[in-house]
């Protein structure tokens, strides 16, 4: 029902409805978690990752049609302007619904107070920015926990951690998206729920700080999250291609060349990126 409700079709031109349905959809996801496993002894411990898979499942259809009607449009453009006004609707697009996951999933973590929620989310933070002590991480940052600063890596320490963390997640990207077109949904939706912990982490749980939260993290974050978009159309293309016309023809030869362009354009702004994080961010934010 929610497909019909949120016909792709619709938001092709008006990318910026997709917020909504990015609302919409990680609502449900973390309601629905909360609701049906908060109290199931097995499940519960695994509510991080059930929360991607229901986000997973309500994006898939919006997914498999942008990527398909993106690669149609693919095989008749030409020029570095031409790819980009063919796709920057589906950019655009992304960039809203992934917004909308990262502001639902913030808000609902922090209301709620679950700390199962976003659990796994949490390890990665921790992952990321105290590599050293994980688990004591985990502890001090979950909710119910005394949260403090971040760690004390040096700013070029963090810069290549977060590029690698960033350039492993864009190359799994890649894989997913070419196994399966909308399959990439799956690394999108999983980032936006470790920005929503992040976020919850540097607000310390406090709802009135959300905006300021998504603003400290929207500052990169748009960046970097449409460098994965990119490659998450560029993979899905690439497939697309293959299936549709084979590997001796013109037109594939096209779909790839478009290809390495935006996967090259995509690790440009991933380093752009980590640079906005490691030494931009920091100045406005502490």
């Amino acid at each position: 029902m929610l497909e019909l409700i949120t016909k792709p079709s619709q938001h092709q031109k008006r990318p910026y409805k997709m917020l909504l349905v990015g609302l919409l959809y990680g609502s449900l996801s973390l309601l629905m978690v909360n609701w049906f496993f908060a109290s199931d002894a097995a499940l519960s411990d695994a509510s991080g990752m059930i929360v991607i898979a229901f986000c997973i499942m309500f994006s898939m259809p919006y997914m498999y049609y942008l990527v398909k009607f993106e690669e149609e449009e693919d095989e008749s453009v030409e020029g570095l302007l031409s790819v980009w006004r063919a796709h920057s609707d589906a950019l655009f697009a992304f960039m809203w619904l992934f917004l909308g996951f990262v502001i639902s999933f913030s808000f609902w973590f922090i209301v709620l107070q679950n700390p199962n929620l976003l659990n796994f989310q949490v390890k990665t933070f921790c992952a990321i920015n105290n590599p050293g002590s994980i688990d004591d991480c985990v502890s001090q940052y979950s909710i119910g926990g005394s949260v403090t600063g971040t760690g004390g890596m040096t700013k070029m320490g963090r810069f290549f951690t977060i590029l690698e963390n960033n350039v492993y997640v864009m190359i799994f990207t890649l894989i997913f998206s070419l196994i399966f077109g909308a399959g990439a949904i799956f690394i999108l939706a999983w980032n936006a729920s470790v920005i929503a912990a992040a976020i919850g982490i540097f607000t310390r749980y406090d709802l009135k700080e959300v905006p300021i939260g998504v603003a400290r993290y929207m500052i990169h974050g748009f960046p970097e999250i449409a460098a994965y978009f990119i490659t998450a159309l560029a993979g899905g293309m690439f497939g697309v291609g293959v299936i549709r016309n084979g590997v001796n023809n013109k037109r594939f030869v096209h779909v790839v060349e478009n290809v390495i362009f935006l996967l090259f354009i995509a690790m440009l702004i991933l380093i752009v990126a980590a640079g906005i994080e490691v030494y931009i961010t920091p100045l406005f934010f502490t």
